[in-house]
């Protein structure tokens, strides 16, 4: 057992960076010094929900270097410079063994608890739970083997914390989901981690045009900078018929808002036979659909984390920012202290960030 400072949420808004016990890792589990840690709109929204399972330590975007191992561990060694991945996943249900690890549903047995059900966190004897069995808005975390990605020592590790969950998310939709060619027309609604990410996928692949619907100006400046050929403030006109106008009806659309408005518009701006790929959440509300779109020959597919199977996906997008192919570094708005992890929420909340991330002391 070591001691660790984490930011520990004790009610709705309501946190403290505080020390905590952390276990060793048990059979099965990493223990990494976290260096980077990415702030997403799922740990705002746990943050601020009623529902959360208080005591909590939130994160699940972390990056940082692995300093011991558990018991059986064969792929992860200390030294190791990684990426947390976001979801756990089992490695023997019917979909991990297809190479689908982000069906699996052992993520639903993972609430506030580690893979065997147990906690590794703990203050003065009393539990804290987990957030995705990661917790990485602490200085150190122990996280299951599966979730533990090794990528080139010289990616930052602020670069490694982007693609832990969010922005991977916005890749896999264009490269894994859509499968988009070179000269096909996109559009992304909502330009936030998600769909930056997939603005920079589309960019990468030489897509036709790539046309990015977002409220804020300054965002939508960034989206241009990264490789957007229109943008569309919805603030200021109706996307759907600006998109039509533009291109008759897109080959693809990505949306990642998980809004009803959106998922409606990101179907009704498709062209005949076009694809929309949605990152929907889990409490909002029906969308309503006109049937007769169908007609077109359109696919609606639901966007799970990109369909990323993360030791494969992750190094290959490490790869690409190292090739110049993906420019995370434009896209990652604000660095912060673990102290200002609320004011990293507000500004999320705000719009007045792309992406952003906790940074922490570099160890010896």
């Amino acid at each position: 057992m070591r001691e660790t400072e984490a930011a520990v949420v004790r009610g709705p808004e309501d946190y403290a960076v505080e020390p905590v016990q952390l276990d060793d890792p048990a059979p099965g589990e990493v223990l990494v010094d976290v260096r980077a840690t990415g702030v997403c709109h799922t740990d705002y929204h746990a943050y601020t929900s009623a529902d959360t399972d208080f005591p909590i330590v939130l994160g699940h975007e972390g990056a940082g270097v692995v300093t011991a191992v558990g018991d059986g561990v064969s792929t992860i060694e200390p030294g190791d410079h990684v990426v947390l991945w976001v979801l756990p996943s089992c490695g023997d249900c019917e979909y991990c063994r297809s190479g689908r690890p982000y069906l699996c549903q052992a993520r639903r047995d993972t609430r506030g608890r580690m893979m065997d059900g147990t906690r590794r966190l703990s203050q003065d004897g009393t539990p804290i739970n987990h957030f995705y069995a990661q917790s990485s808005f602490a200085s150190m975390a122990v996280v299951p083997e599966r979730q533990v990605v090794p990528i080139d020592e010289s990616v930052p590790f602020e670069i490694g914390a982007l693609l832990g969950c969010g922005v991977t998310t916005g890749l896999g939709a264009v490269l894994n989901i859509a499968d988009v060619e070179s000269g096909e027309t996109v559009a992304v609604f909502g330009c936030g981690g998600v769909g930056a990410g997939a603005v920079l996928a589309a960019n990468a692949i030489s897509a036709g045009s790539i046309i990015a619907v977002d409220i804020d100006g300054d965002t939508l400046d960034t989206m241009k900078s990264i490789g957007a050929t229109q943008v569309v403030n919805a603030s200021e006109t109706d996307p759907v018929a600006e998109i039509r106008d533009l291109t008759g009806g897109v080959d693809y659309a990505c949306e990642c808002i998980g809004a009803p408005a959106t998922v409606k518009q990101s179907i009704e701006v498709l062209g005949p036979g076009g694809t929309a790929v949605v990152t929907g959440t889990s409490d909002s509300d029906p969308a309503e659909l006109d049937l007769g779109l169908f007609t077109k020959g359109i696919k609606i597919v639901g966007n799970i984390v990109g369909f990323t199977q993360p030791r494969v996906d992750i190094p290959r997008y490490a790869r690409m920012y190292q090739n110049g192919d993906l420019d995370l570094d434009a896209i990652l708005t604000r660095q912060y202290e673990l102290d200002d992890l609320g004011e990293a929420f507000t500004a999320l909340d705000n719009g007045e960030v792309v992406r952003s991330v906790v940074r922490f002391d570099e160890g010896p």
